[in-house]
């Protein structure tokens, strides 16, 4: 399953991130390792930075963080289950990620449950509101 990329066990970050489905293109992939968003063992890197099995990245989208270390590389995007074999989430950055969800379900953002226009009713309140 986990294939390795030519050059001797090595992959380009970019690539691997889009492999693993942390980011949906290739092209958004290098947009956050050239934003600082991905992080190569402590370090800021540039998209054509080589992994290789072992490696550890801190990987940030939107307000999600995940650590993970890479243990597998694939040249190939493939389905969910098979790209979660080529990391291992750090259990620190696991009980962070499930905290930061209960607390968004425990206080969902203002405002979330609102759909369409609103009413007249709605309306009238809120120009009230805002005179």
């Amino acid at each position: 399953m986990t294939e390795n990329a030519g050059g001797g066990g090595r992959q380009r970050i970019d690539k691997w991130l889009w492999a693993a489905r942390f980011f949906k293109t290739r092209s958004l992939a290098a947009a956050a390792v050239d934003g600082g968003k991905v992080r190569w063992n402590g370090q800021t890197v540039k998209p054509a930075r080589e992994l290789k099995p072992g490696d550890e990245l801190e990987i940030s989208a939107g307000e999600l963080r995940w650590t993970v270390i890479v243990r597998g590389l694939n040249a190939q995007r493939r389905p969910a289950p098979e790209a979660r074999l080529l990391y291992e989430e750090t259990a620190e950055s696991l009980a962070r990620r499930l905290q930061l969800e209960e607390l968004r379900r425990l206080a969902p953002m203002p405002g979330a449950g609102l759909k369409g226009r609103p009413t007249k009713k709605a309306g009238r309140l809120i120009r009230g509101f805002n005179e």
